[in-house]
């Protein structure tokens, strides 16, 4: 039987969305299967950026972010703005930082190629979702890649705030909750685990 490639979304507000895409990742490559990892609004910064690269030729990681992160003006609470204050720009509504929109529209360019090509048999886009959730991306280019993508190709859309739209489209949508976090108690992220 050929394999049939399914639509995943994991979201919410508690940590593991990526965690489990990197997991779902090494399965993928211990099956034999070749992945394009390509990470939305994230600069090559994370501990996973060391060893992934290197861990098979099967897999292709690609980032599509800056050194600092945008939120559009009243998305965030303002503690939580406080925390990020010099990481952060904030932008007007309907107003996103011109090259961070190229950037973004750079990535779905590189995800719809992937997703058709034949190449690869999962395509994971790493915060896709809070793209999508800022107006960095349009839902409608989010579900052309979802409705071009070939039925032997799985799809993982990861990151806060799912639309209800991709939500309704996804075949398999796990919320990650967070029901407590040392971050309330000044925790910084740890390199290893958070970072």
């Amino acid at each position: 039987m050929a394999f049939k490639g399914y639509v995943q979304v994991y979201t919410g507000d508690g940590k593991g969305k990526t965690t489990a895409a990197i997991g779902l990742t090494i399965r993928a490559l211990g099956a034999g299967k070749k992945v394009l990892f390509l990470q939305f609004m994230k600069a090559k910064v994370y501990s996973e950026h060391k060893i992934l690269p290197g861990i098979s030729p099967n897999l292709t990681l690609e980032t599509m972010g800056k050194p600092f992160f945008v939120v559009k003006e009243g998305s965030m609470p303002e503690e939580e703005l406080a925390k990020w204050r010099d990481k952060v720009v904030i932008f007007s509504p309907g107003q996103p930082p011109r090259e961070y929109v190229e950037l973004m529209e750079k990535g779905i360019k590189m995800a719809k190629e992937a997703l058709t090509s034949g190449e690869y048999q999962l395509v994971v886009l790493d915060e896709l979702n809070v793209a999508l959730h800022f107006g960095l991306v349009t839902w409608e280019q989010v579900e052309d890649l979802i409705d071009s993508k070939r039925d032997d190709v799985e799809l993982v859309l990861t990151g806060r705030g799912a639309t209800p739209e991709l939500i309704e489209k996804a075949d398999l949508v796990t919320e990650m909750k967070e029901i407590k976090h040392y971050y309330t108690k000044g925790v910084e992220a740890r390199m290893g685990i958070e970072n």
